[in-house]
């Protein structure tokens, strides 16, 4: 007898210096979708837990000090072993210029801030294809 597959929830990594954002986030995705969530709370320490986690996908903030969400997405696709994780940027600030930059870095897609909790959920998975 076959046993079922299991279907496992995704996980989601959320890189934001801003802790009341990450909270937010983490609880939306955690409770209202069911997926497990990691957090870092700079552009290096996401860098250093995409490098040791399985991650399904990256939400990730561009204002950050140390290392923003542009030098974090060029590390993580320039490492063979992050480089197919799918990134959402989630933000407040995107300019023109930056829309540009953002397609070359070919990130998933963009959730502006503010941004509504009870669907959070919904619009990263619609932008990473995972409706039904």
């Amino acid at each position: 007898m076959e046993l079922p597959k299991r279907i496992l929830p995704k996980r989601i990594l959320i890189v934001d210096d801003e802790e009341d954002i990450r909270d937010v986030v983490q609880v939306a995705l955690e409770e209202f979708v069911g997926w497990q969530t990691c957090v870092a709370t700079s552009g290096l320490e996401g860098l250093y837990i995409a490098q040791q986690e399985t991650l399904d996908a990256i939400l990730l903030d561009i204002s950050m000090p140390d290392m923003d969400g542009f030098q974090l997405c060029e590390a993580l696709q320039a490492d063979p072993t992050t480089q197919l994780i799918p990134i959402i940027v989630l933000t407040a600030n995107v300019l023109p210029r930056d829309h540009r930059r953002l397609a070359d870095l070919n990130v998933a897609g963009i959730i502006t801030k503010p941004f509504n909790p009870l669907t959070i959920g919904q619009q990263v998975a619609e932008l990473l294809g995972w409706t039904d």
